[in-house]
């Protein structure tokens, strides 16, 4: 479903377009956003993240790819831009080498990446733009444009950003086939053994490949994407913490604790307090 004037839940939606300036707090706070592919574009502003380069002049164009289930805090308040977000079943039927670039240029495997436009990226990606949202918003819109104007869209992103990817190779095919993989049974299924099996290969292998391109083991990963989940859940959901490890498959709510704050350093009690300090403190800000 694509909505037009009328916005429907997002559970009920497979793509939403919106000026930054007009995206409503019922967009920002609908649950439903964890599924979603945020592309931020900001317009002749500065930079939301910090730079490496303090001299560097951070006005301008930028766009902030952010993956479905991560918890980003990017305060694009009062910011001049737009926003496009879509599900993944929005490009179903996609070719595997496409999946690969796309999932490479959103850092599946981070909280989000980053692209400087230049002024011609910029003039490119706009025209793509604005045809994509005149049928966004046409009354009866036609999803099968949508779909092929998102992906012109996107295989423009992918462009631009062609230069910081090498060639496509077995290992990165495989590494995405992991990250597939695990998508579909982190909850259930914990070690590298059955995730190597699966893609043909001893799980030192895997390992030594993951390493190499993502420069983290297979249980890391795992690991990762269990806590990316659980802080999704703790600040999108009315669940409680001991909810939640049940959910996420651990024996207790103690096991659970533990094993959150080895990761990330803190318990989730305090990870929860922090997160309702920051979205009472940051209005209109991307959590």
């Amino acid at each position: 479903m694509i909505p037009s004037a009328t916005q429907p839940p997002l559970e009920k939606s497979l793509v939403y377009i919106r000026n930054l300036g007009d995206c409503p707090p019922s967009y920002l706070n609908d649950p439903g956003r964890k599924d979603f592919f945020e592309i931020v574009w900001l317009k002749n502003e500065a930079a939301l993240h910090a730079l490496k380069e303090p001299d560097f002049e951070t006005r301008g164009d930028w766009i902030y790819l952010i993956p479905p289930y991560r918890v980003h805090q990017l305060n694009k308040a009062g910011k001049n831009g737009e926003l496009i977000s879509f599900k993944r079943a929005m490009l179903e039927g996609e070719d595997k080498e496409f999946m690969l670039d796309l999932f490479k240029i959103f850092n599946v495997q981070g909280e989000f990446s980053c692209l400087r436009l230049s002024e011609s990226e910029s003039l490119a990606l706009t025209g793509i733009y604005e045809l994509l949202e005149k049928e966004y918003h046409t009354e009866g819109n036609n999803y099968i444009m949508v779909k092929a104007l998102l992906k012109v869209f996107l295989l423009k992103l992918i462009q631009v950003k062609e230069q910081q990817f090498t060639i496509h190779d077995i290992h990165q095919k495989r590494v995405y086939e992991f990250l597939m993989l695990l998508e579909s049974n982190y909850q259930e299924i914990r070690n590298t053994d059955f995730y190597a099996g699966k893609l043909g290969i001893s799980s030192k292998r895997l390992n030594q490949i993951l390493k190499e391109k993502l420069d983290k083991t297979g249980m890391q990963l795992i690991h990762d994407r269990l806590i990316l989940e659980a802080k999704r859940s703790i600040i999108h959901s009315e669940s409680t913490i001991k909810e939640i490890a049940d959910e996420l498959g651990f024996s207790d709510r103690p096991y659970f604790s533990r094993f959150f704050k080895k990761q990330t350093g803190q318990t989730p009690e305090a990870f929860q307090k922090e997160a309702k300090e920051h979205i009472q403190s940051k209005f209109n800000t991307l959590v």
